[in-house]
């Protein structure tokens, strides 16, 4: 039995390293107090490119039944994600003139965030969701929810059961899953030989470009272009023939695919993405390699600012509890010594501590009790909406620290 693992998209060994940023435990494992002296998990966080396919992948240390079955991650608690949802609905209704005899089914559908803005406008929708406990969330909502994982006979089952869709949309799911072929041949049965399938991820170029490697977890299997994606996807006979780049996470790609056999020509806008992903490398392993030196860099500033700061003995809290914070946390070995608390809006992570540094969270409002120097915003994808909401630590001179992509303080 061979010790290299083998990719998920084409079976090849996988050689060649794209970072490996060491241990972690797992991003969502949140640890209640009585947790706190006993023993963790860890897995490696190696990530490899396939040398034959060029898919980046972690291996997968941990199963995602494991991970996603009972979840922390509650998609309603940022507006910014919401409204982007809401969007999405209103331009998909009218692209696709979509009905009250039309479906609409999301995979990882989480706790109804998006389709509540299909069922509003009196389309009926169908939400399948691995997490048994993000899914009563979403039935308290009135949104039909199944608790399953989605692979080739649960999208037949599903497509039995409820009828095929017209639209069937992914959003951040399509890196989540260890078995991307298996996924894509469930998202194939799921929808018409008419309909549309979109899928949103982070972009692998920007993932680079932009030294975002606290995106890097146990829960994101894969980190993929436009290139990785279409070819996991041509292996169920569907094919991309559009995309929208985003600003959501980072740097997104959404894209449209189709059944292969009435998809018909791609956009230029598809053309023009494949084209910048080979102009910054992307078709060959040699332009994935270097990233690690850039993950060092970001490492050295944040701990020399978090060092500097203890020795001027001035404070620094935490805003935000999300799965990326937690990698950038345990990579770096910041503990509670270099930051006291982090907060959160979700009241399912407020008085509990984050895995693997026992830092403790605690609700928005103790950062006003306490007032620190400094707020080290973790979820920098909402800067924006972030820098708004703690628009009131300016009152006490205090100042907000983004640590991606370089050490930023405003």
């Amino acid at each position: 039995m061979s010790l290299i693992p083998a990719c998920r998209l084409c079976g090849a060994e996988l050689t060649t390293t794209f970072v490996d940023i060491g241990m972690s435990p797992l991003c969502e494992s949140y640890l209640a107090a009585d947790e706190l002296d006993a023993a963790e998990s860890f897995y490696p966080l190696h990530v490899r490119i396939c040398d034959s396919c060029l898919l980046v992948q972690l291996p997968v240390y941990v199963s995602g039944e494991d991970i996603f079955s009972d979840y922390a991650y509650f998609s309603s608690y940022s507006d910014s994600w919401v409204e982007h949802a809401r969007r999405y609905a209103l331009d998909m209704i009218g692209r696709l003139g979509l009905t009250s005899s039309s479906l609409v089914t999301e995979v990882a559908s989480n706790d109804g965030y998006l389709l509540q803005h299909f069922v509003a406008e009196g389309i009926p929708v169908l939400g399948v969701e691995p997490a048994g406990n993000v899914a009563k969330a979403a039935r308290a909502k009135g949104i039909r929810t199944e608790v399953q994982f989605l692979g080739p006979e649960t999208g037949r089952e599903l497509a039995q059961r409820f009828g095929q869709a017209d639209l069937v949309a992914g959003n951040n799911v399509f890196a989540h899953v260890p078995d991307i072929r298996g996924f894509a041949a469930g998202l194939r049965a799921l929808v018409k030989d008419t309909g549309v399938v979109t899928l949103e991820f982070p972009h692998l170029l920007r993932l680079i470009e932009r030294r975002q490697y606290d995106t890097i977890y146990h829960e994101h299997f894969s980190y993929l272009s436009l290139l990785t994606s279409s070819r996991a996807l041509a292996t169920a006979g569907l094919r991309v023939v559009d995309v929208d780049e985003l600003s959501t996470h980072g740097g997104s790609l959404r894209i449209y695919a189709r059944p292969a056999e009435g998809a018909g020509e791609p956009s230029t806008r598809v053309k023009a993405v494949l084209e910048a992903e080979e102009y910054a490398g992307l078709n060959t392993v040699a332009g994935h390699l270097g990233f690690a030196s850039q993950v060092l860099q970001i490492k050295s500033d944040l701990l020399g600012f978090l060092l500097d700061a203890a020795r001027r003995g001035r404070t620094v809290a935490g805003y935000g509890a999300p799965g990326k914070g937690n990698t950038l946390l345990n990579h770096c070995g910041i503990r509670s010594d270099l930051l006291g608390y982090t907060v959160d809006r979700s009241v399912f992570k407020q008085g509990k501590f984050l895995p693997g540094t026992h830092i403790p969270i605690y609700p928005p409002e103790r950062l006003a009790q306490t007032r620190p120097d400094f707020v080290l915003v973790l979820p920098w994808n909402l800067k924006e909406e972030i820098t708004q909401q703690l628009e009131y630590v300016r009152a006490w001179g205090g100042r907000l620290v983004f640590p991606i992509p370089e050490l930023e303080i405003v």
